[in-house]
């Protein structure tokens, strides 16, 4: 193209604001404005290469895409019930009114209101933590590796701390145990081997320059077949020995095998789930999630020793990690949901105590697709390899009602096999099935 007709296209172009205010978006005008610059530019370069150019149109496919990429509430059709992916599980309605109540008021977060003066962080949810799970003290911060990133920074740094090669554990985010050990500033001791670790291989490691025994739950992963690991009850005993104390890191935040909150038996999937209250039988100091299992929001949570935690609460490391008011009001109000006998209500057990029955009445009322048993993970990092027998709803042309789900106005995740959508309804709420079927509908 001459150098004059290009002179004469790029005239044609709109002006960044006359773009930008002809965006039809709630996105902030700064945002517009940008979005206008960068398709104005995208439009020059077609001209120079094409001859023609839409500014609107490309301005408006930026949109889209910059629309998508907001936070926005999602229906979870996996099955998966702690998805990383998805913020896990939702907090019950009552907990987020509670942190909403302190979001937008100023609140006691830290002032004791008898006498007006400055007072300790969270107390009534020490309390709290302290009633439910028998421990002396309770301190919560960002979420699960904050705790143990503080714990370590406090009691260990500049020691040793042996762990279990079968337990250097790599999870979502591309979260390493070895690299979080090492930001502590304390030295990573492996003992045993991948597959077998034993308490004598714990026993061996110490040394004068040993600052605590860590045990850590795999998380995502199990080691099955010819395999050994030491429990909490060896590791005391060693820990005992030696004067030093036992540190686990529990990950999930199960408060017990036995949940008296549920009033049918408990899923197959908690027997074997290593909780909070038996942990504490054996070991000084216990870190968990406030989300996962437990049902409230991110935070990770330390119960045990007091003077271990007075040590953890006083170093600077927790000041940079602790957590914020709204995420305390919301977990407050979950854990006295467990103290009411209401557990059972927490969205996550909701679902996780679903019937097959009724789940399969729900599938077969949307009226498409083949019903077939399947099932459900907890998923999270919690409970490895345990499922949930659930039913599920196959429908043909996996991928393209996959995007179609995905891109709906409120986005629907789903999954795919051999090329077909798999619809698992224990992650949605009963309100949605009418939304799905909708997007579902031929």
């Amino acid at each position: 193209m001459g150098s004059t007709l290009l002179i004469m296209s790029f005239r044609t172009l709109p002006s960044v604001h006359e773009l930008a205010d002809e965006l039809w978006t709630t996105l902030p005008k700064g945002v517009r404005t940008t979005i206008a610059r960068q398709a104005i530019e995208q439009a020059r370069a077609a001209i120079k290469e094409t001859g023609v150019a839409d500014a609107s149109a490309i301005a408006a496919e930026i949109v889209r895409s910059v629309e998508r990429s907001r936070h926005t509430p999602v229906i979870n059709a996996t099955g998966v019930l702690l998805h990383t992916n998805l913020g896990r599980t939702p907090l019950h309605p009552e907990a987020a009114a509670a942190a909403q109540q302190v979001a937008v008021s100023f609140s006691n977060v830290e002032m004791d209101l008898s006498d007006g003066d400055r007072g300790g962080r969270g107390a009534y949810l020490k309390q709290l933590l302290t009633d439910l799970t028998g421990a002396q003290d309770a301190l919560v911060l960002n979420n699960c590796a904050a705790a143990l990133l503080a714990t370590l920074s406090a009691l260990a740094h500049g020691q040793e701390v042996p762990v279990s090669r079968g337990e250097l554990i790599e999870i979502g985010g591309s979260y390493r145990l070895p690299e979080l050990m090492e930001a502590s500033g304390c030295h990573l001791v492996e003992v045993g081997t991948t597959n077998r670790t034993r308490a004598d291989d714990y026993a061996k490691a110490l040394s004068p320059q040993t600052a605590l025994l860590l045990k850590v739950h795999p998380s995502n992963y199990q080691v099955t077949g010819f395999s050994e690991d030491a429990s909490l009850e060896d590791l005391r005993a060693i820990a005992d020995q030696a004067s030093i104390p036992l540190v686990h890191d529990l990950g999930s935040g199960l408060l017990t095998t036995n949940p008296s909150w549920l009033s049918s038996p408990p899923p197959a999937w908690v027997v074997n789930e290593p909780s909070v209250r038996q942990s504490l039988d054996h070991a000084d100091l216990i870190m968990f999630s406030g989300d996962k299992l437990l049902g409230g929001p991110q935070a990770g949570i330390i119960v045990g020793n007091s003077d271990l935690i007075q040590r953890i609460k006083t170093h600077p490391m927790s000041r940079a990690l602790r957590s914020d008011g709204t995420t305390m009001a919301a977990l407050t109000k979950t854990l006295e949901f467990y103290l009411d006998g209401r557990a059972a209500e927490l969205p996550f057990w909701e679902m996780a105590t679903r019937s097959y029955e009724t789940l399969e009445v729900r599938l077969k009322a949307l009226g498409i697709g083949e019903v077939r048993p399947g099932s459900s993970t907890v998923g999270g990092g919690s409970a490895p390899g345990s499922t949930i027998a659930s039913p599920l709803l196959f429908l043909p042309d996996g991928d393209l009602l996959w995007t179609r789900l995905l891109q709906s106005e409120q986005p629907v995740l789903a999954r795919r096999e051999a090329g077909k959508l798999v619809i698992d309804l224990r992650t949605v709420d009963p309100s949605h099935d009418a939304y799905i079927a909708s997007l579902l509908a031929p």
